[in-house]
């Protein structure tokens, strides 16, 4: 079987897309295998995952699918792939993001793409010089929150943004344990680079390029080795601050967002209902209206009141999308053009949560110097 991909790394139309997926964890079974499933163009080919239970699930979930129990065995047939996508834990992503594009392969990788903004820009880098697509699973974009958040923004509906606040914030007072909680800096684990890839991610989308970074970060819960409670403070050349939280022992949550600008604020409460509707079962396409949700849970706008109080005007939430990202995926394949989420992008979020982690460390802020090249003081 020959790869519908020419010599260019752009696929020949017509042919479906093989996707191999390594990793059917969290990641691999909830976000990335269902939305593969249901993007038109693509093919869930190849799951790779050492477990035989986590292998028998697949095959029941994507009968098609064949399962391979390494990494290895998926790059081995990777003249027969046309993308690889990496679910695995953090500490992975690097050298196996360079194991499929050294074998040819475009690649997407499950945010955090790696530990440094160094090693981002490397893989980009390597991507650019094969002529390969590489792009980073940044999901959140497509929420229902925050795409109506940046229609207002884009419309002016809040005057100047003067701030941004963002929380994603969790009850969760005993560890599940896991590399997700590990205290091992090479797990590359804790909210910081968890949670923090999206809040910072979806604050440099919004805003631009951070200046400055000033961040707190403890363990608070028993046992605990990683951080569980976050708070970073951006500084954008534009101007905005942004204010994130990231917290796993949060006993009474905050709005998702709250930004404030010269004309109006904008509140929302709740997190969108993709993640829950896919941890259920469901799929897009399906009978139920995907990510919409109830007119009880719109965000509220206005200035001077209390959206806790019915004050401001609601404000309807735009369906959350995460179906759009391997959409636009399979597109840039055909097209040869840019992925929705490049390496780049996310060598800025990691410049962010490295400034954020040396920061904490010195109680100081850290100023961002140069975007491209990452110094900071």
């Amino acid at each position: 079987m020959s790869s519908p991909s020419d010599s260019t790394g752009t696929a020949s139309p017509g042919s479906p897309l093989r996707v191999g997926l390594i990793g059917y964890g969290l990641a691999g079974s909830v976000f990335h295998a269902p939305m593969i499933a249901a993007t038109e163009g693509l093919v869930l080919d190849t799951v790779s995952t050492s477990s035989a239970d986590r292998q028998a699930q697949a095959r029941a979930e994507h009968p098609q699918v064949r399962t391979v129990g390494t990494p290895d065995e998926v790059l081995a047939r990777a003249a027969e792939l046309d993308l690889i996508v990496l679910a695995s834990p953090n500490k992975t992503h690097v050298p196996l993001a360079t194991a499929a594009l050294e074998a040819g392969l475009p690649v997407v990788v499950d945010k955090p793409l790696a530990g440094t903004a160094a090693e981002a820009e490397q893989l980009a880098a390597l991507a650019a010089d094969r002529g390969l697509l590489l792009s980073v699973f940044q999901n959140r974009r497509w929420d229902n929150d925050f795409l109506t958040l940046r229609k207002l923004v884009e419309e002016g509906a809040l005057g100047e943004v003067w701030r941004f606040e963002s929380r994603f914030e969790r009850w969760r007072p005993k560890p599940k344990g896991g590399w997700r909680e590990s205290g091992d800096p090479a797990e590359i684990g804790g909210l910081l680079y968890d949670l923090g890839s999206h809040v910072a991610d979806q604050a440099l989308a919004l805003f631009g390029p951070a200046v400055s970074v000033y961040a707190e970060s403890d363990v608070r819960r028993p046992g605990a080795e990683a951080d569980d409670d976050t708070f970073i403070a951006l500084t954008h050349a534009s101007g905005v601050r942004s204010h994130l939280w990231v917290s796993a022992t949060t006993a009474q949550l905050g709005p998702r967002f709250r930004v404030l600008g010269s004309e109006a604020g904008y509140v929302k409460y709740g997190l969108d209902p993709q993640e829950a509707a896919l941890r259920e079962g469901l799929r897009p396409g399906g009978e139920t209206d995907w990510g919409v949700e109830p007119e009880s849970a719109w965000g509220r706008i206005g200035a001077g009141e209390s959206p806790q109080t019915g004050g401001g005007e609601p404000v309807p939430t735009l369906p959350g999308d995460y179906p759009a990202y391997y959409a636009a995926i399979a597109e840039a394949l055909r097209t040869g053009g840019e992925p929705p989420v490049t390496a780049l992008e996310a060598a800025a979020a990691l410049r962010v949560l490295e400034a954020a982690k040396l920061s904490a460390a010195e109680g100081r802020t850290v100023r961002i110097e140069n975007a491209r090249t990452g110094a900071a003081r």
